[in-house]
């Protein structure tokens, strides 16, 4: 981290934040960069060291994650895989993004929510890294910190308003079975 006051880093907390860089998206328009360049988080170069064993946001896991994952994130982090969307199919295939990381790592699914970035506006699921990061914050009780996290991305405030109600019933789940309910009251109440 930067030591000038110019740094909007996040204070010391227990859940540090990772990012895997895979280089898809274009340099100025790849929030993990930006999350890194800012301080906010880590860059992480695969493999970890043994023993880190990080919660690994994965679009593909079966189990989403909730507060329930908190200890895990305190005593290993969170860890997001940065790369485009367009190429995730093909990446899952060969094992990202838990594999990249680190074998034995905990793969987590975020529950539906709507981006509010520029590329995927409206779009169900398709969060940029920053989102996703701000996302699985609040759902381990960190929401200031999420918020702190958005501050100057596009789209970042109107992420909160697009996904209040969602973010505040998934935060209140304390169990993956839980939150699958409130994920499926939500979208059947539509």
């Amino acid at each position: 981290m930067r030591s000038s006051g110019s740094t909007r880093s996040l204070p010391e907390r227990p859940i540090q934040l990772g990012i895997v860089l895979v280089g898809d998206d274009h340099p100025r328009r790849c929030t993990g960069r930006r999350l890194v360049r800012l301080g906010l988080a880590r860059e992480l170069r695969p493999p970890l060291r043994p023993g880190e064993k990080p919660l690994v946001l994965d679009p593909y896991a079966t189990v989403p994650l909730t507060s329930a994952d908190r200890p895990r994130a305190d005593a290993h982090g969170l860890v997001a895989v940065d790369c485009s969307w367009n190429r995730l199919s093909a990446r899952h295939a060969r094992g990202l993004p838990r594999t990249a990381v680190v074998h034995g790592a905990v793969g987590r699914r975020l529950p539906i929510l709507v981006a509010s970035n520029p590329q995927h506006y409206g779009r169900l699921g398709e969060l940029n890294t920053a989102e996703a990061l701000a996302a699985a914050l609040v759902l381990l009780g960190e929401p200031e910190d999420a918020a702190r996290l958005l501050e100057g991305f596009a789209g970042g405030p109107a992420f909160f308003e697009l996904n209040r109600e969602r973010l505040a019933r998934y935060a209140g789940a304390s169990s993956p079975e839980e939150l699958v309910r409130e994920e499926r009251g939500l979208f059947a109440e539509r």
